[in-house]
């Protein structure tokens, strides 16, 4: 286990502009996950209920 957590210091952490790097890189992938994941939540809540669920309906209404 120390082997892999020294390697992963020397790799990523070692040079301050490396760890920056890491730091910004991580943060981007996890709000990237974060929005992901709470807008698919947000959606099956409320699911027939968002304009993107019932547009069809009334553009076909507006046509008629």
């Amino acid at each position: 286990m120390a082997g892999i957590s020294s390697s992963i210091y020397n790799l990523l952490f070692r040079k301050n502009t490396v760890m920056l790097g890491t730091v910004f890189a991580a943060a981007f992938a996890v709000e990237m996950a974060w929005d992901t994941a709470s807008a698919s939540i947000w959606d099956n809540i409320n699911k027939g209920r968002q304009w993107k669920d019932i547009k069809q309906k009334y553009l076909e209404a507006a046509e008629e």
